[in-house]
């Protein structure tokens, strides 16, 4: 009988006794008993799919917030009592919970519980929340060390993967130096699984903690031999990764004779891929492992790079992928886009360069919009390497300007802008009008800068150059950008007599145009400036095109139409006062009408306007004898070098040219050399610019004790727009003598007095700002400079000189900027905010206060040159490329601090903006901006003004926002340092 069978079985031993197991005794019988009844207990939890039903029925985001809430309570009632049967289920509940944007940060601990545990399903949750839920800034990460340590130990393959992906993931510098030496021991495995996973954790953990690739360098060295893919392509991402971020590493892979068979071994390898045959393993719309392709080329790419010898390696093998790539598919697409970024970074040679560039052509052609915007983008960054090769698609180039797809339409226009050249400038500028015509609003402004410097620089005659900035101003409208303007007329300006002539009638042919004064506004300010400049010629010149001339009656009847029109700026009705002024000289009729129409405004609701209504009036009446000198002729404005800072033609140009514009003004004079002014950057104060001496003619009024003139000059809103004299210095005659005298009568300079009083500070004004301080000497000048006097009447351009800085008691009543450069120049720029009552400015124009405020806003006496102090200057900001530096300067009421932002980055900056706060102890002022748009190696100025109430540190706090790719930047810094006291 079977001892089974026994009736006292449990006394046999344990051989013999089948019932009997020694892991089951009491303890184990206890949990078991445990673990049924809490199962009895508690009901199951609700299954992932459940919940995630449950969630997605809900109808409104409150009913989706109950749910959540009532999930989260039952996994936290688990979690706080040990619940182990159902900890893997309700984590994996919890990270979708997280993933939908609820905090799920309770459950941290229980992942590193999971990952504890020896069941593959447990760690594989439990690693995946440690990835979702932990980051470096959490100490609870540091406890996973540990565990990680000991599964990448496992003799599982797949345990020893998860802990390579989560170290790769959440590893802190101090974590990756811990573990760095383990990772190195796995890619030596020969498991090409945990190899392939051990590269891939290398290549995390040296983007963390670069110091640590000296480790995993040696390793590296067997891993282009493999044949396995997966290591192939980990291994070259590795290489990669190491060459871009240190250049001794690429030097290494370049020179070192264990490493110096990479080149041939990449193009080996790339070329079995290509001539290899057909392997379904790896074979993507029929190319062969397309992603190790490229990221071999990228890496031949890295390694090629101003190396002769490693890009004469590869030119054959780039031919042939250029050559043996299906196009058909958007595979073959991607690796020739790489295989063309290859060839144009290289030393390559210049069939193949051709070759890139006709691939780039085909791109063209293609119907994926993505892959035509990729070959805009490409080409627009390399056509300065092989301008002919891309001229030959400038017809498909052209065709793009008409794509619907708002972003292949700009890549398009900053490409054409690029191939213009003097060669087919009249065939590119024909296109790009009909592209400016019927181009969105946001295109108009770039398009038309981009086409006024593409004018300037190549026009084949002045002619053909006049007609074209007159198309661009009708196509434009308001859009125009102020560059446009001022360079217009620069060139009418500096143009002969029959083109003045000539261009002034097509001016008054557009304005015949109905709706042209309205949408129009820049053509409306050009044609009335050219209308009342050259006046005489237009109406009663050399008509040798027949142009259909109107009558001086319908001529102010027009005039009249534009300044009592509502639709017209007020920019537009100063231009056209200005004009209607200097017309009361050009024409031989009808000045009574222009007198009444500008009396009209000396009652005008605009103060700007109403300021120069009555300034000009008084030219009508008493000082009548001096309306012709005031008003004659501009002379021409010279231009010498082309600014494309407000064109951003998106690199029409050479890029290494200095976005600046220098204007010349040399002097000869009766006190000996000529003096130039040479505007360094259009937004930095120039100081010791003796700017009335070369307006006189270079006469050296200090002579005998006299002071110097000295200017600090902010030239921010003038890009185009030119300080210049008339080239008749030396030229003058004892005839205007007279007429000179009573000039400095009406500006009540009197050359005989040694002191100058202080006139009112001169306002805001539209042109940015600048201060001029006057300090005449001498007397025994006089006669000199009454001779030369006629050139601040001909060629004065304040436009530039708009704004001063409130200085005592006048500081309740500022006074305009514009006045003076309106009356002599016509080129005012924007109207003013502030201006005195019609009567005061009646006043002071008669005994010249008023006008001598815009020339002298400073006190100056004692007989010196009041030069203003240079204070030093304050980095506040130097980061990627933008330096903001700041220049304190103690005044005698306040502290001017001039803000100087340059961009010295490759990016464009817009929309850039600062803001500053002091203490509770100071007021701050800040004055408007230069601009906002930051091009590369542009510049933006901007003054503060800062009063102190006691006598604490001046501290200040700046902001800058501005626009970097679409996206807000913002930077914040305190600056430190301020001059404590005002120097004597």
């Amino acid at each position: 009988m079977y001892p089974y069978y026994e009736q006292d079985w449990s006394v046999l031993p344990p051989e013999n006794n089948r019932r009997f197991n020694p892991a089951f005794n009491m303890a184990t019988i206890r949990q078991a008993f445990t673990e049924a009844v809490e199962r009895v207990r508690m009901p199951t939890p609700t299954r992932l799919r459940d919940l995630i039903r449950q969630i997605r029925a809900a109808r409104t985001a409150a009913e989706e917030r109950a749910v959540v809430n009532k999930e989260c309570a039952y996994i936290r009632s688990t979690f706080r009592e040990e619940d182990s049967v159902w900890r893997c289920r309700n984590i994996a509940k919890l990270l979708y919970i997280h993933m939908l944007g609820y905090p799920a940060h309770f459950g941290q601990l229980e992942c590193l519980k999971l990952t504890a545990s020896t069941r593959f399903t447990d760690k594989r949750i439990g690693y995946l929340g440690a990835m979702l839920l932990l980051d470096e800034r959490q100490d609870v990460h540091l406890l996973i060390t540990n565990c990680l340590k000991n599964d990448l130990n496992s003799s599982t393959q797949f345990v020893v993967g998860l802990a390579l992906c989560t170290l790769g993931a959440i590893a802190s510098p101090e974590m990756a130096r811990d573990l760095a030496s383990e990772v190195e021991r796995l890619m030596k495995s020969p498991n090409t699984y945990i190899r392939k996973k051990a590269t891939l954790c290398a290549f995390r953990v040296i983007r963390r903690v670069p110091e640590l690739m000296e480790i995993f360098l040696p390793a590296t060295r067997s891993l282009l031999s493999e044949k396995n893919h997966g290591i192939l392509i980990t291994g070259v991402t590795l290489i990669t990764e190491m060459c871009e971020n240190s250049s001794d590493t690429l030097l290494h892979f370049k020179k070192d004779s264990g490493n110096r068979e990479i080149v041939p071994n990449l193009v080996r390898i790339l070329k079995n891929l290509i001539l290899g045959g057909y392997s379904p393993e790896h074979d993507v719309s029929g190319v062969s492992d397309p992603f190790l392709q490229v990221k071999i080329l990228r890496l031949l790419r890295i390694l090629g790079h101003n190396d002769p010898d490693a890009s004469e390696a590869m030119n054959d093998i780039l031919a042939q992928v250029a050559t043996n790539t299906e196009t058909s598919k958007n595979v073959g697409n991607t690796i020739l886009y790489e295989t063309v970024l290859s060839i144009m970074d290289i030393r390559s040679e210049g069939g193949l360069r051709v070759l890139a560039v006709n691939i780039l052509g085909r791109f063209l052609l293609n119907s994926d919009k993505n892959i035509r915007y990729v070959a805009l983008n490409t080409l627009l960054r390399t056509v300065h390497a092989d301008t002919s090769a891309v001229q030959r698609h400038r017809t498909t180039i052209l065709e793009c300007l008409k794509d619907p797809d708002v972003s292949i339409r700009r890549r398009a226009m900053e490409l054409s802008f690029a191939l213009i050249n003097a060669q087919n400038i009249r065939t590119m500028t024909k296109e790009l009008l009909l592209f400016l015509e019927k181009a969105d609003a946001e295109f108009k402004a770039q398009c038309s800068s981009g086409m006024i410097l593409a004018a300037e620089r190549y026009s084949p005659n002045t002619r053909w150059h006049l007609d074209t900035q007159l198309s661009v101003l009708i196509a434009a409208g308001n859009y125009v950008r102020d560059d446009v303007v001022s360079s217009t007329i620069q060139l009418v300006s500096s143009s002969p007599v029959p083109e003045q002539t000539y261009i002034t009638n097509r001016f008054w042919e557009s304005l015949q145009v109905s709706n042209h004064c309205e949408d129009k506004q820049p053509l409306l300010q050009v044609a009335v400036w050219a209308i009342g400049e050259y006046g005489d010629l237009f109406m009663y010149g050399a008509n040798e095109d027949e142009f259909e001339r109107p009558t001086e009656s319908d001529l102010i009847a027009v005039y009249h139409k534009f300044l009592t029109s509502a639709q017209v700026s007020t920019t537009s009705k100063q231009y056209a006062l200005v004009s209607l002024a200097k017309l009361s000289t050009r024409l031989q009729q009808c000045v009574e009408e222009i007198q009444a129409l500008i009396t009209s405004f000396g009652s005008h609701l605009n103060v700007d306007l109403q300021q120069r209504g009555v300034e000009f009036t008084q030219l009508f009446g008493h000082y009548k004898h001096l309306r012709p000198p005031l008003l004659e002729k501009m002379p021409a404005m010279q231009i010498s070098r082309i600014s494309s800072q407000n064109g951003e033609s998106g690199g029409s140009f050479d890029d290494n040219s200095p976005d600046v514009i220098e204007n010349g003004v040399e002097g000869a004079g009766n006190g000996g050399g000529g003096h130039s002014l040479i505007e360094s950057n259009m937004n930095t104060l120039g100081d010791n610019t003796n700017i009335l001496l070369d307006l006189l003619g270079s006469t050296d009024l200090s002579a005998g004790g006299g002071g110097d003139l000295v200017a600090a000059t902010d030239l921010s809103n003038s890009v185009h727009k030119k300080n210049s004299r008339n080239a008749n210095d030396g030229g003058a005659t004892s005839a205007p003598v007279s007429h000179n005298q009573d000039l400095l009568d009406l500006l009540d300079l009197d050359m005989s007095s040694t002191t100058n009083a202080a006139g009112p500070p001169t306002g805001v004004g539209g042109g940015g700002g600048g201060i001029l301080a006057l300090a005449i000497g001498d007397n025994n000048q006089t006669s000199a400079a009454s001779a030369n006097m006629n050139n601040i009447l001909g060629g004065l351009d304040l436009s530039g000189f708009g704004s001063g800085l409130v200085d005592g008691s006048a500081a309740s009543i500022p006074t305009n900027g514009n006045d003076l450069a309106s009356m002599l120049g016509g080129l005012s720029g924007v109207s003013s905010t502030s201006a005195p009552l019609a009567s005061a400015a009646a006043g002071n124009l008669i005994d010249g206060g008023n006008l001598l405020a815009d020339l002298n806003p400073t006190a100056a006496s004692n007989n010196a040159a009041l030069v203003p102090p240079r204070g030093p200057k304050l980095t506040a900001l130097d980061k990627d490329g933008l330096l903001v530096q700041l220049e304190p300067v103690w005044g005698p009421d306040c502290m001017r601090i001039y803000v100087t932002t340059t961009n010295s980055s490759d990016n464009t900056l817009d929309q850039y903006v600062l803001k500053a706060a002091v203490q509770k102890s100071f007021q701050l002022q800040l004055v408007t901006p230069s601009g906002s748009l930051l091009p590369p190696g542009g510049v933006i100025t901007q003054e503060m003004r800062v009063v102190a109430s006691s006598n604490a540190t001046l501290r200040m706090r700046l902001r800058i926002q501005y626009l970097l790719d679409g996206k807000q930047q913002v930077e914040q810094t305190e600056v430190s340092g301020f001059p404590d006291q005002v120097p004597e």
